[in-house]
Parts: structure tokens; C-alpha cells; sequence
């Protein structure tokens, strides 16, 4: 029995439902790195990085070659990087118009008797 396309989208999203794995997908953005720079640039340890690796590559939106002893990392199409850009486009969004409330709200504590 086919998984239902809103269910398909649920896992999709809860597997983006890490820090670490987000930080690897906009640091990706830039186009692909080798692991050395991805830990540099996270700074978890290489056994956590590594698991949040394979369940992106699991997942089919990065992937990785092997050149040597090194291992880059790339996503694996551009869609990935779009959706960052939305997600922090709609975080703007949201933040700025809690900010207003935040203003409103404080400009009515001053005025208030």
C-alpha cells in the first residue's frame, strides 16, 4: 500500500528536524565539502557528524564521492537549497512580526497608567 503523499512530506520533514543535519544542508549551499570542513564549520564531534550524514544521504537529498582518503559532500540537487532559503525567508518573516508585537506591546507598558 503506497504511503500517502502528506505522510511522505511529514518524514521528509522530520528527518530535516536536526540541527546539525540543517547547519550541513545551508553550509552545502556553497556548493560541496569535504568532511574536515564541515566539522571545522559545525563543530560536533566527527561520530555525531558522521550519523547525520548518513541519514541525509539516506535520504537522497546529499550525497558523497570519495576522492582518496577524503570524502565530499554535496546536495544532491538544487531544490534542497531553495527550501533553506524559503525556510529562512518565512523565519524572517515571523521574527520580524514578533518583533512589532514586542514594540506594541512595550509602547503600550509605557503609556499605560
Amino acid at each position: 500500500m503506497p504511503v500517502p503523499l502528506y505522510q511522505a512530506k511529514s518524514e521528509f520533514f522530520r528527518m530535516l528536524g536536526h540541527p546539525v543535519r540543517i547547519r550541513v544542508l545551508e553550509l552545502l549551499q556553497d556548493g560541496p565539502m569535504p568532511v574536515r570542513d564541515l566539522l571545522a564549520a559545525i563543530e560536533v564531534e566527527p561520530s555525531a557528524l558522521s550519523q547525520q550524514l548518513a541519514v541525509l544521504r539516506r535520504s537522497g537529498i546529499v550525497t558523497s564521492t570519495r576522492n582518496g582518503a577524503t570524502v565530499v559532500y554535496g546536495l544532491a540537487g538544487g531544490d534542497v537549497a531553495q527550501l533553506m532559503l524559503a525556510a529562512r525567508r518565512i523565519l524572517t518573516e515571523v521574527l520580524t512580526g514578533q518583533s512589532e508585537l514586542l514594540e506594541e506591546l512595550r509602547e503600550s507598558e509605557v503609556t499605560a497608567p
